[in-house]
């Protein structure tokens, strides 16, 4: 019996991590396709070289290649450490503490997905923003030639302290805003939890934590796109403030408003999908 029961454990293991794969990495490829655009324009107004240098409206898709090849496995990570570290971490927690669950288990997921987002970011941003250097050339060889000059972790992950800089307390908004508004949903709307209200749920979520945190994605933009070498790079704090002198407020929130409707509508896109796609592959699957 005890025999049956470890291996009963052990199967519905694999089956949360085989569909927090699934549904994560087939979310993340929905929303990085279908709003690349805005990322684009969100991008060019971080820019250093401004808006309209950096490209305007020109080549909208430009790193719609290695974003869309990238986004699968970033989120498919994501949602399966997640959803992992949920169920490891659930025991040790009861009622109000339940938040502090969900803001642990994102911030891990977040350094995990990290490993693969980073690279891509840097790929992905140095073809939305044109430059005569970069002009045609593919993410591979921008990757290539980032590792080539710089090595591994000046190279292929700048910038990756300042993405988890932002990307956690993002998360730390976000997954207990987008859990808490799933548990009381019914509660409020007298509605049932379906995928389009878990869209929903995502939307607000993903809304508020976008515009909070859009000082710090200006930051990241700006290292990720410094192309320079042999030039001491500045930390985050003298980032910050340089953007403030030069352009002050608005400038630190660069990008708020294409961000926070990228993020809003992505957010709907990207939980809808991912709770619709766990329903569907748990349904004929498993």
């Amino acid at each position: 019996m005890s025999l049956e029961i470890e291996n009963d454990k052990m199967l519905a293991k694999n089956y949360l991590y085989l569909t927090s794969l699934i549904s994560g990495g087939m979310a993340g490829l929905v929303v990085d396709v279908m709003l690349f655009p805005i990322d684009t324009v969100k991008t060019r107004l971080q820019s250093e070289k401004r808006f309209w240098r950096a490209g305007g409206f020109r080549g909208i898709y430009n790193g719609l290649s290695p974003a869309a090849v990238g986004s699968v496995p970033s989120a498919a990570l994501f949602f399966c450490t997640y959803e992992s570290m949920k169920k490891l971490l659930s025991p040790y927690a009861h009622g109000q503490q339940t938040h502090f669950v969900h803001m642990s288990s994102a911030a891990i997921a977040e350094v995990v997905a990290c490993l693969v987002r980073v690279p891509v970011e840097i790929a992905k941003q140095r073809r939305q923003v044109q430059s005569k250097q970069l002009k045609n050339i593919s993410a591979t060889k921008i990757l290539i030639h980032a590792y080539q000059t710089e090595g591994i972790f000046r190279g292929l992950y700048r910038g990756f302290g300042a993405t988890i800089l932002r990307e956690i307390p993002f998360s730390f908004v976000q997954y207990p805003l987008w859990e808490y508004l799933k548990l009381h949903w019914t509660s409020v709307t007298h509605l049932p939890l379906t995928f389009v209200s878990v869209a929903v749920c995502g939307a607000i979520a993903g809304g508020i934590s976008a515009g909070i945190t859009t000082p710090l994605d200006v930051v990241k933009t700006r290292i990720m796109l410094d192309t320079r070498n042999g030039v001491k790079r500045k930390g985050i704090h003298a980032i910050l403030q340089g953007i403030y002198r030069e352009n002050g407020v608005r400038g630190v929130f660069a990008g708020f408003i294409p961000r926070v409707i990228w993020i809003t509508i992505g957010g709907a896109i990207f939980f809808g999908s991912y709770d619709l796609t766990t329903k569907i592959v748990t349904k004929h699957l498993f």
